[in-house]
């Protein structure tokens, strides 16, 4: 394919005459970096050097929303539910991949979840309890922008929770999830990845477009010198909480066109349903999708400096 990349940049590992200064970076500065324009896309190891083309992205996207609501009119006939979580770092794309999901879907039995922190009763509660409530009843589904995943990332890192409240979490997932799909839940966990690069490039934008500003938290802020301490706390994540009965899938997100497509597919390739187009869904691809080692873990030595 003409737009993958040949070679890998952005991190100075295969040059070793480039070096990236991370230190030098500030976000108040008009002007994004040029080393950061030049490497945003490609970095983390990301395998496309060119962006999907809008033409083709949109003419993908329009068929599989209409594959959704196929999806969305089997699941209320055989009272399925469905609740998918996104994970990932700051401006991996989360957002738009929930937005682009729904954007054609009734709003009477899809709905997205975003909670805020929790209030003073909630920190009394078992962990769990306030994303119980938020459970689709049959023939519904729910998606999860961020979810009890919290306290395995932006808690710990930004030292919200104990070490004793993370080791309870981490070990407790599984079971949580466990009782969620036993009880007949669809569960799917997807957790977006970028490059160091491609973040800093998003987070810019945010800070210097008056229509992106209300994007950017003072968590987020913080977060910029922390890329290794979450890097840390996503490896944790997946080595404790990934599991044969409830895995977690990985898309890498440089390019939103390209993410967008994948979570939909991932979903529809997962339900059989009437006149299910599958040349218009086409198979995931396997550069940027998947569950394993190889996703989990391949691009950390390009995330950290």
């Amino acid at each position: 394919m003409p737009d993958r990349k040949k070679s890998r940049s952005g991190n100075g590992e295969d040059n070793p005459e480039v070096k990236l200064d991370f230190g030098t970076f500030d976000l108040n500065e008009p002007e994004l970096p040029d080393w950061i324009k030049e490497n945003a896309l490609t970095s983390g190891g990301y395998p496309y050097s060119r962006r999907l083309k809008r033409n083709d992205y949109e003419e993908q996207l329009r068929l599989l929303q209409i594959e959704l609501l196929k999806l969305q009119s089997h699941t209320r006939k055989s009272e399925d539910r469905i609740v998918i979580v996104f994970e990932g770092r700051d401006s991996a794309g989360k957002g738009g991949c929930i937005a682009r999901f729904m954007q054609h879907l009734n709003p009477r039995h899809a709905r997205a979840v975003a909670l805020t922190k929790p209030t003073e009763t909630e920190r009394g509660q078992w962990y769990f309890q306030r994303y119980v409530p938020h459970m689709p009843t049959s023939g519904d589904m729910v998606l999860f922008d961020r979810s009890w995943y919290n306290r395995a990332g932006v808690e710990r890192v930004m030292g919200f929770c104990t070490d004793n409240q993370l080791a309870d979490f981490l070990r407790e997932a599984p079971q949580f999830e466990s009782l969620l799909t036993r009880d007949g839940i669809h569960l799917f966990k997807i957790f977006l990845t970028i490059g160091r690069e491609m973040q800093l490039k998003r987070l810019h934008d945010r800070q210097h477009d008056p229509l992106k500003r209300w994007k950017l938290s003072p968590i987020d802020l913080k977060a910029i010198g922390m890329w290794d301490a979450y890097t840390e706390a996503k490896h944790d994540l997946f080595r404790f909480t990934h599991t044969t009965e409830t895995p977690w899938t990985v898309i890498r997100s440089n390019d939103k066109r390209r993410a967008r497509l994948e979570v939909i597919r991932l979903i529809l390739n997962n339900f059989d349903y009437q006149d299910k187009d599958e040349k218009s869904i086409g198979k995931g691809d396997e550069l940027i999708i998947g569950s394993g080692p190889e996703f989990f873990y391949e691009s950390d030595a390009d995330e950290s400096d």
